[in-house]
This record gives structure tokens, C-alpha cells and sequence, in this order.
């Protein structure tokens, strides 16, 4: 198990000796080797960060521990957030597990149904508004103004600390920083995070090279890529369905400053990347984390990833988070007698 990311990378995080030490385990995720897709694109090397086996099943805890033990520290009681579902499930987990009281604001309609069960098993009182992400995260901003309560998305500066350690991790795992980086964005904090984490291991010279930033977002929720607000975002995609990032100036600083892309694959190509991952790399995940090895395919495809390049495709969260999006593909079991003849039949044995 994990000792968690405040432990293991304290003396590069925003804590103090006065910080409390909390953890669910968080962090340590393995970076797994691809065996089918990557030399089937002909790449140098593809690894999968497994992002989804943290505590709740997304990155978003490692963000939120450091939130909430600098919450603690200043003494609030209260969390409140907006989400799209994971960042909600990962703040009411470590509010039950720490004693805060959690107030989740989300869009109505528009969060997968494991992520809501998530938030309300563990006590946070949910209120679902009339408006996409972009006007629930503006309500929580307008809550978040009293000393005891504490704003947990990623406008909150400690999340993207967190998140950083993720990079940390990549570069201890694989040696090295990887040649290309493929991310999912939706509100762009985790692409933030990422860099500024590869950028702080290589100014201490724990990695030799930065990597290109491949920064992936749903063609219907694709403001990055369109240069202005998507108004009405839509993408099976539930989380990254956000038409107006709140980290948009680091999701371009790590594109430009990176000299990579960010670019936008439809749901099809989603679904479809979600599919060969379960099916010939035994990675179930949600489809915003899908995203990224969609992209990845996609630049190979027009040139922009060269043959031989080593790539790390960061693989969000779980798919148990969002179980209808696979619910086309998939057949009711076949049904026979208690008859070991029938279920071999039935099996084809």
C-alpha cells in the first residue's frame, strides 16, 4: 500500500511541520507497460499511468489530500466543491475519513451514477443545479468566502500541488521522464500539475529531458483547442464535459512551453480506445481517461509522435466510475440448465 503522496514527497509539497499527515493511501499508481498498442503504433515504449487505482478510483485523491490537510490546518470544517463526479467522490471520501462536513454542487444530469454513489455513500449533501460544470463551479466559488469552509476544486492552489506527484512518480518508475506525455483535459488542472511537476524534477536533476505534453479533450468540449468558451459542452465524456477551464492559461503554458498539442478526438474514437483498452490491455477506464490513448493513436497516425518515441498515456480513472458508457457493447449472459454439458455448449468447450 501506498504511504501516500504528503509522505513520500513532503519536502517538495506546500506543508509544514504543523501540516497534518493524512492519507488514504493515495498515490504510488503503477506506470504498466502496453503489450498490444504500443508496438502496434510502433512506439519506442507505451506504459499506462493507472490512475484509477486510487483510494476512489481517479487522480483526484491525489490533489484532494493536500487540499484537505491544508484545510485542516486552517482550520475549516467545511468542504465544498462543483464537479463532473470524481473530484465530489474524492472530497466527501476524505471529508468521512477526516471529519468534515463535504457540500457537493453538480451540474443535473450530467454526472455518471458510480461517481454520484460515491460522494453520497460517504455523506456529502449533494445539490444538483440547472447548468452545466462551468455554473455549478462559479456557485461554489460565491459559497467558498467564509474562514471555516474550504473551496476543494483545482482553482484551489494546494490540488495542483498534489497532483504534481504524479510526474514524480513517472520519472522514479520509468527512470526517466518519458519522450511524450498524453493527458486527458477537462478542466486542466491535472496537464498543469503534470508539467510543473516534470519541470520541477528536471530543475532538481532527477530527469534528463522534458516531455511534450499531448493534452486530449472531447470534440464537443474542446475550448482549448477552439480558442474560446463552449457554451453548451457534450461528450460521453462526463469528465471532461467543461466548456470553461479554470487552469486554461497552464493547460497553454505546459502545451507551448512543452512544444506539444492540444487536440480534440470525438467520442467514437474515445469509446473505441476505451474498448481496445479493456480488451487487449485488461485496463477498464472511464472514457475521459480513454482520451488519452485516442489522441496518442491520433498523432502517430498524422506524424505528429514519431516511430520509436516513448509515451506515457495517463489513464484518469476507473471505468467502474461510469459502467453505461460500455453499456452498448456489452450482452446479457447466455442462460442454461446447472449442467456442466449445457455450459460447455454454451461455451463453446
Amino acid at each position: 500500500m501506498s504511504r501516500g503522496v504528503i509522505a513520500a514527497y513532503a519536502e517538495l509539497l506546500p506543508v509544514d511541520d504543523h501540516t497534518p499527515r493524512l492519507s488514504l493511501g493515495e498515490g504510488g499508481t503503477p506506470c504498466v507497460e502496453s503489450r498490444v498498442i504500443g508496438p502496434r503504433l510502433g512506439l519506442g515504449s507505451l506504459h499506462l499511468k493507472l490512475e484509477g487505482l486510487n483510494p476512489t478510483g481517479s487522480f483526484k485523491d491525489r490533489g484532494m489530500v493536500v487540499a484537505v490537510a491544508r484545510a485542516l490546518q486552517a482550520g475549516a470544517t467545511t468542504l465544498v466543491c462543483a464537479s463532473t463526479g470524481n473530484t465530489s467522490a474524492s472530497a466527501a471520501a476524505y471529508g468521512a475519513r477526516f471529519g468534515l462536513r463535504t457540500a457537493v454542487v453538480v451540474p443535473h444530469g450530467r454526472v455518471a451514477s458510480g461517481k454520484l454513489l460515491q460522494a453520497q455513500v460517504h455523506g456529502a449533501t449533494v445539490v444538483a443545479v440547472d447548468g452545466g460544470f462551468d455554473a455549478a463551479l462559479r456557485i461554489v466559488r460565491e459559497l467558498a468566502t467564509r474562514p471555516d469552509v474550504a473551496l476543494v476544486n483545482s482553482v484551489n492552489p494546494f490540488r495542483l500541488e498534489g497532483q504534481k506527484t504524479a510526474a514524480f512518480e513517472v520519472v522514479d518508475d520509468l527512470g526517466d521522464a518519458p519522450d511524450v506525455l498524453a493527458i486527458p483535459v477537462g478542466n486542466a488542472g491535472n496537464i498543469t500539475a503534470y508539467w510543473r511537476g516534470f519541470r520541477e524534477y528536471h530543475g532538481l536533476g532527477r530527469c534528463s529531458h522534458l516531455p511534450r505534453m499531448l493534452g486530449a479533450q472531447a470534440s464537443g468540449a474542446a475550448p482549448l483547442v477552439r480558442g474560446r468558451v463552449v457554451e453548451h459542452p457534450y461528450t460521453v465524456a462526463t469528465a471532461i464535459r467543461i466548456g470553461a477551464p479554470a487552469s486554461w492559461q497552464g493547460a497553454v503554458d505546459a502545451r507551448d512551453e512543452s512544444e506539444g498539442l492540444i487536440d480534440a478526438v470525438d467520442d467514437s474514437e474515445i469509446l473505441a480506445a476505451q474498448w481496445r483498452l479493456a480488451q487487449e490491455e485488461g485496463v477498464f477506464c472511464e472514457p475521459a481517461s480513454a482520451a488519452s490513448v485516442a489522441l496518442l493513436e491520433k498523432c502517430v497516425v498524422s506524424g505528429a509522435v514519431a516511430p520509436g518515441t516513448h509515451a506515457v498515456c495517463v489513464i484518469t480513472g476507473s471505468g467502474l466510475k461510469d459502467p453505461d458508457a460500455m453499456s452498448g457493447r456489452l450482452t446479457e449472459p447466455v442462460t442454461v440448465t446447472a449442467s456442466a454439458a449445457e455450459v460447455a455448449a454454451a461455451l463453446g468447450l
